[in-house]
């Protein structure tokens, strides 16, 4: 008996795009196509609801390959990336190394030792003993000024353990310009050029170390938006190229010193567009250098999972948006990552945290295979889509700078600071408005959690990247969730904890609705919410609130009904009880002549007005 195959194309003939679009025109039923269906993003540009492949066939960088100039599809022809952790190493170098041998028996391939201001050549035998320079990257940071010195007792050690140099691969993060936005030093441009050309010429010995950082993830840990750390962070780099080549130095040796570091944010295509856009506008950036040799133009690039977007409070969801960073990096091809431990805001990491984040990624290699595919998103019709408009809006960003005399005078003069200021400002908005969520701290909250017994690790009130030397205006340093944590670490703190009683009449689905939207709304703050299944009468209601000992009523109900419902409740409380009405009623203007002053609904500033509750309640 013959086989009946099903022959895809034929059964299911091509639909063009008018014909989606009439469907589409025709199930909106009169609504705006643009208005319901087209996002318009932070980043600043729209996304349509759908692509199809139309819209990339005049797309450049669907024509290139891993590996090749320009390097959109990746800068190799794996996608094999580095697990990387960092140690601090400031206070025992003995213990540090012991620390860097135990966890690269755990999947470790790439260490970062921060090291203080004190180096010598026993420091850095003890802190590399037992550890194979040669199978593994070795990273290290250090004072700006110290790099040369640094790269000098490498190389010493280097020799005497017999290693091959022109096969070791590491760097040395020598960011002068990062160290006056996060720190306020006030470095000439003369100083910087000089800083950077000595920790270049020092590691002459040792080809494959990258010794200028452009550390962008300080950007990003401000609260910028995926184009406007990759525009910054290509005029930061250009900077140091142009630096460099104006010292005298060759541009291919230049160029193949300087390493990036990226956050990664929470925006999942978005940031994976971004690494794509990032090495291609790298190599049009160093290409018009003229290097000898195209390779000069692959940029190198070490991502990190932001603390932007971290919380306190259930703080294992940041392991949820460590894994979806760390994929999205992945996937984007970097050629190292750092997942910090989810319990990063609060407290030193401990062992258990530190081995959590390191089995992420190896989840996604071991499990996932993540590292066997170049490029997966390559082709893409949203994503490649995504990774031109990114890199259209950072290149606009990138001439900017350029045109306003570069990225060394921006920083000098404060305007990227400013910039960046004003971005975390909208930003910080938004999640008071609820138009940003963060999961467990400004919407579905854990009710009954409590987090300050487990704080050991204050945040920097002065906001300032704890500066040093207030030479000029530095970066914003602050998180996301930051001002919803300090409302509710104050309800905990305070001994009371308010209670937010659900008075439920009427209309069956609205009160439900409505309870569920209040109970979550109060609960951000830390206070104990009762809610109901329903009362006949708002007296009952409003008795049995006060007999739980509600400081709060929050009436949910039906808009139809608050006319007659909110006035009797009102009434009832007599000033005992804070009145809330759960929405936003046509009647709102009548209630408030009666006095009803507090109104909760999605247009709200949840933030502000959980202030002004907890200046009431919380004394």
């Amino acid at each position: 008996m013959a086989e009946k195959k099903l022959n895809l194309l034929a059964d299911f003939p091509a639909i063009s795009t008018q014909e989606w679009m009439d469907k589409i025109t025709a199930d909106l039923k009169g609504a705006d196509f643009a208005k319901k269906l087209i996002w318009r993003t932070t980043e600043g540009f729209d996304v349509m609801p759908f692509y199809r492949a139309e819209d990339i066939e005049a797309l450049q960088t669907t024509n290139s390959a891993p590996g090749e100039f320009p390097f959109v599809r990746g800068t190799k022809t794996n996608n094999e990336w580095l697990v990387r952790q960092d140690i601090n190493a400031k206070a025992s170098a003995k213990s540090a190394n012991a620390k860097a041998l135990d966890v690269l028996n755990k999947g470790i391939d790439s260490l970062c030792f921060q090291l203080g201001k004190d180096l010598s050549a026993e420091t850095i035998e003890t802190l590399l003993a037992g550890i194979k320079a040669d199978a593994i990257e070795l990273n290290f940071k250090v004072c700006v000024r110290k790099a040369p010195e640094l790269a000098t007792l490498l190389i010493a050690y280097f020799k005497k353990e017999g290693y091959n140099l022109a096969e070791l691969k590491g760097s040395i993060c020598c960011d002068p310009i990062n160290a006056m936005l996060t720190k306020g030093k006030a470095l000439s441009a003369e100083e910087v050029t000089e800083i950077a050309k000595n920790a270049v010429e020092a590691a002459a010995e040792l080809p494959k170390y990258r010794m200028i950082g452009v550390n962008a993830v300080s950007l990003n840990n401000a609260g910028v938006y995926c184009s406007q750390e990759l525009g910054y962070a290509l005029a930061w780099g250009n900077q140091y190229l142009e630096m460099l080549t104006e010292a005298g130095m060759d541009v291919d040796v230049a160029a193949k010193s300087i390493k990036f570091a990226f956050g990664i944010g929470g925006n999942y295509f978005m940031e994976m567009a971004k690494f794509r856009a990032a090495r291609l506008l790298w190599a049009k950036i160093v290409e018009a250098y003229a290097p000898k040799c195209l390779c000069s133009a692959k940029m190198k690039a070490h991502a990190v999972t932001s603390t932007y977007n971290k919380t306190i409070y259930d703080a294992h969801v940041n392991l949820l948006r460590t894994q979806t960073e760390a994929m999205s990096a992945a996937l984007g091809g970097v050629d190292s990552i750092t997942v910090l431990p989810f319990d990063v805001t609060y407290q030193a990491s401990d062992e258990f945290s530190e081995r959590i984040a390191r089995n992420q990624q190896l989840l996604l290699k071991e499990e996932s295979h993540f590292d066997k595919v170049v490029d997966p998103a390559a082709g893409s019709y949203y994503i490649e889509n995504l990774t031109n408009n990114i890199a259209a809006e950072a290149w606009k960003l990138f001439l900017e700078v350029q045109s306003e005399g570069g990225f060394f005078a921006a920083v000098q003069s404060g305007k990227i600071q400013q910039t960046l200021k004003a971005t975390s400002a909208k930003r910080l908005k938004d999640v008071s408005a609820r138009k940003e969520i963060l999961l467990g701290t400004n919407q579905f909250p854990n009710f009954s959690e409590m987090a300050a017994e487990k704080i050991t690790k204050e945040a920097c009130a002065c906001k300032c990247a704890c500066a040093t030397e207030k030479g000029i205006e530095t970066l914003p340093s602050t998180r996301a969730a930051e001002e919803f944590e300090a409302l509710r670490l104050a309800t905990e703190r305070s001994g009371k904890r308010p209670k937010a009683f659900m008075l439920t009449i009427g209309n069956l689905a609205m009160r439900l609705a409505r309870a569920q939207f209040s109970c979550n709304f109060f609960a951000c703050a830390g206070y104990e919410v009762i809610d109901n299944l329903g009362f006949d009468t708002v007296e009952a209601g409003v008795e049995a609130a006060q007999k739980a000992g509600a400081d709060i009523i929050v009436l949910c109900s039906s808009d139809d009904e608050y006319a007659e419902l909110a006035p009797k409740a009102f009434a009832a409380i007599a000033g005992k009880q804070e009145f809330v009405v759960a929405g936003a009623p046509a009647c709102m203007d009548d209630l408030k002549a009666v006095g009803i002053e507090n109104f909760i609904h999605v247009r709200v500033n949840v933030l502000d007005t959980l202030k002004a509750f907890n200046e009431k309640l919380i004394k």
